[in-house]
């Protein structure tokens, strides 16, 4: 007899998808699973800061609109590493089979990204390793992975023939693939813009979805029909939410102007003394309504920067000058005739999507006023609602910043929600594709064998 090889199921009809979220950060890939109606089980983020953010949002029961984690008795709720929740808890890890049924999770960009120091070295570009032992571990059904486009690229390119090597050698991306293939699952990374999902900011990302290889065998195209399925999702996201094909700057913050909504000392318990923040005089866009929505109307990390006088009267010269570019990365004349030492700053352009929100918070020069964005700015164009709220220091320094995950840092690293909403509402249509297919094909060998034995 034919031996049948039995993998963890998918729920039953009307009972929802589960994940969970490795590399969590301070939870936007988490938040927008949830608000495609995917429900969380538990996250696992090493540092406190980002952690304290994503428990205060989705863990700890604040009344938000989104569920909270049905988070697993075994597993304390605080900061931990994948590495010692895989040494730790292997039984109960293996015990999920069945019940998450979706795994999430990026490893640390800095290692792959353009952006900084690419340090082939750096320990964080092996995370990913672990990421593949958590797969094997709780076989879900199907897996996101996000970064930065650079992890799609070699670093030798230039230099392999240099050093020896009988052939280029393999990206992260290719490694990824190649070790998710040997546990049994088809996967697919393509680069994505998240200004086309709502989200107001040009921001490339690789976005890697795998399905598990007895579902994808039934579905057409197999790992490549999910992101089929992510454009039906981005359109139909855009519909539901009443979002034109860009949402602008302007669309996104114009209501957090200080002029338009004047200023007061700032409240936030986490600031020390000395700093102002914004005021509030509520949404002039539809995209600011959608992201008031949902709270008590309060919002937290909204202090301004304190500039000093002269360097306010210098950012206001940039905004003010003709020759000076928006919505680009200010050219080398440029900085210098400002006197600007670092080697990316971009002055906003009001009517086109933001550029992209790093962990830096004076990469990016507001549009109208001689200031850097507040964090509450930098949320709001990564898709983050009012009612999200953030934990831990705004800024770090020096040393430290390796170390720690303050509001700014936790914000350029998260991945939009409106772009996972929309990987999240894909993942939920192939997986009904694909329990579609292997119905279908369970109905016909039924069939077949009472034939065989009329």
């Amino acid at each position: 007899m034919k031996k049948i090889e039995t993998f963890p199921p998918l729920p039953a009809p009307g009972q929802p998808l589960m994940f969970a979220d490795l590399f969590a950060g301070c939870g936007g890939l988490s938040l927008g699973l949830s608000l495609a109606g995917i429900n969380g089980v538990f996250a696992v983020e090493r540092d406190k800061m980002a952690f304290s953010t994503l428990s205060a949002n989705l863990i700890e029961g604040r009344n938000v609109p989104v569920p909270q984690f049905a988070w697993p008795d075994w597993l304390e709720e605080k900061a931990w590493g994948i590495d010692e929740i895989l040494e730790r808890h292997p039984l109960e890890l293996s015990k999920l089979r069945g019940k998450v049924h979706v795994l999430a999770g990026g490893p640390p960009c800095q290692g792959f990204s353009f952006a900084g120091k690419r340090l082939e070295s750096d320990p964080r570009n092996k995370l990913f390793e672990k990421y593949v032992e958590m797969v094997k571990a709780i076989q879900p059904a199907a897996l996101v992975l996000e970064n930065v486009p650079g992890m799609k690229v070699a670093h030798q390119a230039k230099t392999w023939k240099d050093y020896g090597f009988p052939s280029k050698p393999q990206s992260y991306y290719d490694k990824l693939v190649e070790s998710l293939d040997s546990v049994g699952y088809q996967v697919l990374g393509r680069i994505l813009d998240s200004s086309l999902f709502g989200v107001p900011q040009k921001r490339p990302r690789l976005i890697v979805i795998g399905v598990r290889k007895d579902l994808a065998r039934h579905l057409h195209g197999g790992a490549s029909r999910a992101f089929e399925l992510l454009e039906d999702a981005r359109i139909k996201q855009l519909e539901e939410l009443g979002l034109p094909e860009m949402v602008s700057a302007w669309d996104a913050i114009s209501d957090l102007e200080a002029e338009h909504t004047g200023t007061r000392p700032c409240t936030d318990p986490s600031s020390r003394t000395g700093f102002l923040e914004l005021a509030y005089a509520g949404p002039r866009t539809h995209y600011q309504t959608l992201m008031h929505q949902g709270g008590d109307g309060s919002m937290d990390s909204v202090r301004l920067a304190k500039h000093k006088p002269e360097i306010r009267e210098r950012f206001m010269k940039i905004i003010q000058d003709p020759e000076c570019a928006k919505g680009v990365v200010m050219n080398l004349a440029q900085r210098e005739k400002y006197g600007l030492k670092k080697h990316r700053i971009c002055l906003m352009r009001a009517g086109i999507p933001a550029p992209t929100i790093t962990t830096l918070p004076d990469d990016v020069l507001h549009y109208s006023e001689p200031r850097i964005l507040t964090v509450r700015e930098s949320a709001r164009l990564q898709s983050f609602p009012d009612w999200f709220q953030f934990r831990g220091k705004f800024t770090t320094g020096g040393s430290q910043r390796t170390k720690e995950c303050p509001r700014y840092t936790q914000v350029g690293n998260a991945v939009p929600p409106y772009l996972a909403r929309a990987i999240g509402l894909a993942i939920k249509s192939i997986l009904e594709e694909a329990m579609a297919g292997a119905s279908q094909q369970t109905v016909n060998e039924v069939e077949q064998e009472i034939l065989a034995i009329a």
